[in-house]
């Protein structure tokens, strides 16, 4: 049987888990000619990422880990 005690401990390791990934915001998509493109935001930097790079910092990498270069301002 679990205690209560690790149960917390689990719990309080998640949290802490979601808290330290980076907050990924897709503030614009586009689809052309079959290729998805998104602007996120990320720590208050902007980024054009492909699905799989969304994807990827959806999980938890940051953008120098992807060497990801900021958009340029629009």
């Amino acid at each position: 049987m679990v205690s209560p005690t690790s149960s917390q401990n689990s719990k309080r390791a998640a949290v802490r888990k979601a808290l330290d990934r980076h907050k990924v915001y897709v503030t614009a998509q586009s689809f052309s000619g079959g290729v998805y493109s998104a602007r996120v935001l990320v720590d208050g930097e902007a980024y054009w990422v492909d699905e799989f790079r969304l994807s990827q910092l959806q999980q938890g990498l940051s953008p120098a880990e992807l060497e990801l270069m900021p958009a340029a301002d629009d």
